[in-house]
């Protein structure tokens, strides 16, 4: 795929590297029963809400919560620096960690099962997939999920798109939990020494995905943390627990402590991060 074809896609992929926050001497509640909660420790507050990062049309306007932790808070913090994704530079950067620079390709790395899966499914979707071929597995599947949820009416402006522009015209600081090399780093390593599983689980994921994403979009709006967890969460530590180490519990871990900080600054702080990150035992609520 030219490269400037690839650029189009890494914004979106950085945004659905996720789908889908609680500290110690604190309070939290759930605010109108949605993903948005208000964690307290003595005097001081901070908003904590679980975000989905690709949205339709019609899931606008957001539940009023979000709306109302905006509106009270003075600074927002999300995953990355989200403004960061349109430089050219950090584009060209992204495209050589996410690609084999090494002459390996998708047909070498895969077993025979895997790679056969694969073929059918880029057949059957009209996808070239020698354009593909020197994609490491996460920027791959990260690719062709942003490409079925573009066939479910899904565009990357989801909740933190939405926030990071609203905060940018209304002048309000802005700050990020990780860094975005921190990102790359992760994408260019999801499904590395089980490339094929990742592989095989990802298709047999996207069958189910049409049917999934009411229910999905639905549980997030209504707050519901169990069906969130049982039904899009609990099943990458089942399938893929060392993806669920990854994306989910180190990066919790790592972020917690600055969380945490929060409580000493002046103001409110308003945290957005992908709802998954809020859910089950290694969630931040947790």
């Amino acid at each position: 795929m030219a490269a400037d074809r690839l650029y189009k896609f890494f914004r979106r992929v950085l945004l659905r590297c996720i789908l889908f926050m609680g500290v110690a001497l604190c309070s939290a509640a759930s605010i109108a029963q949605t993903s948005v909660w208000k964690v307290s420790k003595g005097n001081s507050q901070i908003y904590l809400a679980g975000t989905i990062h690709l949205l339709r049309e019609q899931d606008y306007p957001l539940p009023d919560a979000f709306e109302q932790a905006f509106e009270d808070s003075q600074r927002l913090f999300f995953e990355t620096d989200i403004g960061a994704m349109s430089d050219i530079g950090l584009q060209q950067r992204m495209l050589q960690q996410l690609t084999y620079q090494d002459g390996r390709t998708l047909s070498a790395v895969l077993s025979e099962e895997a790679y056969s899966a694969l073929s059918e499914y880029a057949a059957g979707s009209g996808i070239p997939l020698g354009m593909l071929q020197t994609f490491k597995p996460g920027l791959l599947i990260s690719t062709l999920s942003v490409m079925e949820f573009q066939k479910l009416g899904f565009t990357p402006q989801g909740v933190d798109a939405y926030f990071f522009s609203k905060a940018l015209g209304e002048g309000k600081s802005r700050g990020e939990l990780e860094s975005i090399d921190q990102q790359i780093s992760m994408l260019a390593r999801m499904g590395e020494g089980y490339e094929s599983d990742f592989v095989l689980y990802s298709i047999r994921d996207f069958a189910e995905l049409g049917e999934e994403i009411e229910s999905m979009v639905q549980a997030w709006r209504d707050g519901n943390t169990d069906l969130l967890y049982s039904e899009f969460v609990a099943p990458m530590l089942t399938e893929t627990p060392d993806l669920y180490e990854r994306i989910l519990v180190a990066r919790n871990n790592d972020w917690l402590p600055a969380i945490e900080a929060m409580f000493d600054a002046d103001g409110t702080e308003f945290v957005l991060v992908g709802v998954a990150h809020l859910v089950g035992d290694h969630g931040l609520i947790s």
